[in-house]
């Protein structure tokens, strides 16, 4: 009887304590995109080597006029290109449109696919740098 008392008084607490580390364990794994600026994204590109640029708008608007070196996967094609394209779901992909509502609906994309290191810089209409 004894033994049957000591394992229903400590039964809540471990099941908290197993219901903890469930919810940190799926903290840590949430994976989430940063929002930086132009200017953070431009000074990226100045200072680091491994990197892509990821355009997400239509080819039309690609070929008017895009950031030098950008990749382009439009935005509704994410799913289904993201990891033939983008290999490498650690590294550092910087990622724009036209105005920034379609590069953070991708940005949740790739997130969502398991790419690690995304960051989401709005849209070519506030890019005051180089473009082609």
């Amino acid at each position: 009887m004894k033994r049957i008392i000591t394992i229903l008084l400590c039964l809540p607490v471990f099941l908290g304590l197993t219901a903890c580390q469930s919810n940190n364990s799926n903290r840590e794994k949430e994976a989430i995109y940063m929002n930086i600026t132009a200017k953070e994204a431009k000074e990226i590109m100045d200072s680091e080597k491994e990197y892509i640029i990821l355009d997400v708008r239509t080819q039309e608007e690609y070929d008017e006029k895009h950031i030098p070196g950008a990749v382009l996967i439009p935005d509704y094609d994410i799913a289904q290109k993201a990891e033939d394209i983008l290999k490498d779901k650690d590294q550092l992909i910087l990622v724009y449109c036209r105005s920034g509502r379609r590069s953070k609906l991708a940005s949740e994309e790739l997130v969502k696919l398991g790419y690690t290191n995304i960051r989401e810089f709005g849209g070519i209409i506030d890019w005051p740098y180089e473009t082609e």
